[in-house]
């Protein structure tokens, strides 16, 4: 098998329903501590287990774009807003797969919240073949395999490595936790404030904030 030469490359979903400092900060820690090369920040189009977040796809990758511009080591993929297709990880991981290659290691960034309800994503086994998993929590409050349900922690017991190092050692298969700074903030936090007139400022970036101004997102009604 040829030697793995690529850095691990992050890989980072979600609604991002407005991108905030909190997911800012989460990928930025992940690339230090995970020893990536960058991360590849992935929104979401159609979220299939979720309400229907309140802007359209386009206008939250535009917030994400203009939120990550100025990082040489983000970037921003935007197949799954171009799909007209329900969003599911697994085939992304499948797409990227394609265009990236076999050897290249994909790192997926999840929050420990929702790493607990893994094993209800769909084809979540399948997930394991295509990508290591990096599961972020509080400092002090670390990733408690008896916490989870009973087939997830039968791949955490299998999968975990205590070296993030391993990461760069193969494609995929792997599962590690970090500690990130914690910031109390929350998309729905943000939304809440800006449908009541309120001032976000501080909680996300001022270009995020400027587009959400100009196109007069998350107003009350």
């Amino acid at each position: 098998m040829p030697e793995i030469s690529n850095p691990p490359l992050g890989l980072f979903g979600g609604t991002f329903d407005p991108i905030h400092y909190g997911h800012l900060r989460l990928a930025e820690e992940s690339i230090a501590q995970l020893g990536l090369g960058g991360v590849r920040w992935i929104p979401a189009g159609q979220p299939p287990h979720r309400v229907a977040p309140q802007v359209t796809a386009r206008q939250r990758l535009e917030m994400v774009v203009r939120a990550t511009e100025k990082n040489t080591r983000f970037s921003v993929d935007s197949g799954e807003v171009a799909s007209v297709a329900p969003s599911y990880t697994v085939q992304t991981l499948e797409r990227l797969r394609r265009e990236l290659g076999d050897r290249q290691p994909f790192v997926l960034l999840v929050g420990a919240d929702a790493f607990a309800g893994f094993s209800d994503w769909h084809r979540w086994r399948d997930i394991f073949a295509l990508t290591h998993i990096a599961v972020s929590h509080r400092p002090g409050f670390p990733v408690e395999a008896d916490c989870l349900p009973r087939d997830l922690a039968s791949e955490f017991h299998t999968r975990y490595l205590a070296d993030v190092g391993g990461l760069k050692c193969s494609p995929a298969g792997g599962i590690v936790t970090f500690a990130m700074t914690q910031l109390a903030i929350s998309a729905t936090q943000v939304r809440n404030l800006l449908g009541n007139g309120l001032s976000a400022r501080y909680l996300l970036p001022d270009a995020v904030l400027d587009y959400i101004d100009i196109h007069q997102l998350y107003k009350s009604t």
